[in-house]
């Protein structure tokens, strides 16, 4: 009998601990990370709400470009640097290296720039459908990836670590598309 006591006391301990470490500034920052790679629901939803807003894209090239995103997710690789805690507020510092995405952009820009006949349609004025097609046929290429550091802030609501919204330069960067 007190073999069974002393298990099931062990065993409420051991789960009690498990959920207070899984409690912390780090670990939310990898479960969101990690929802990134997975393609987690909640990311993809974000994602086609932000593409909902694309005005210069056709619906096929927002589904490529929907794919383009996906492989930037997929293949996110995150190192945490330091987590530092003062109260309830807390910083994780997380260098993540993704898709060199902006200099693609550049480069299609100053091609268009360099070679603007190549986009144009018969009123002679310029196809942001070609031109569209060609920066996505350019993103799909990437091969080439970029270091970040984000320095993600959380607080504490009723002692459970929760993760402050990302930034608009936080997201560009995890997009591989912020101007360094």
């Amino acid at each position: 009998m007190k073999k069974i006591v002393l298990f099931i006391l062990m065993l409420v301990l051991v789960t009690g601990c498990n959920n207070n470490l899984m409690n912390t500034p780090t670990k939310q920052v990898e479960a969101m990370l990690n929802n990134y790679v997975t393609l987690d629901k909640k990311v993809l939803d974000d994602l086609d709400n932000t593409l909902l807003t694309e005005t210069i894209m056709n619906n096929d090239q927002k589904d490529r470009y929907k794919n383009i995103l996906k492989k930037q997710y997929q293949n996110l690789a995150y190192e945490i640097k330091n987590e530092t805690i003062d109260g309830d507020k807390a910083t994780v510092e997380v260098e993540i290296k993704v898709y060199d995405y902006y200099k693609i952009n550049m480069a299609s820009e100053t091609y268009y720039n360099d070679n603007q006949d190549e986009f144009m349609d018969d009123d002679d004025t310029m196809d942001i459908v070609k031109y569209n097609d060609y920066k996505l046929d350019e993103l799909d290429k990437a091969k080439d990836k970029v270091t970040y550091t984000l320095n993600l802030t959380l607080h504490k609501e009723d002692d459970k670590w929760v993760l402050d919204d990302l930034t608009d330069v936080e997201i560009s960067k995890l997009h591989g598309l912020y101007a360094y």
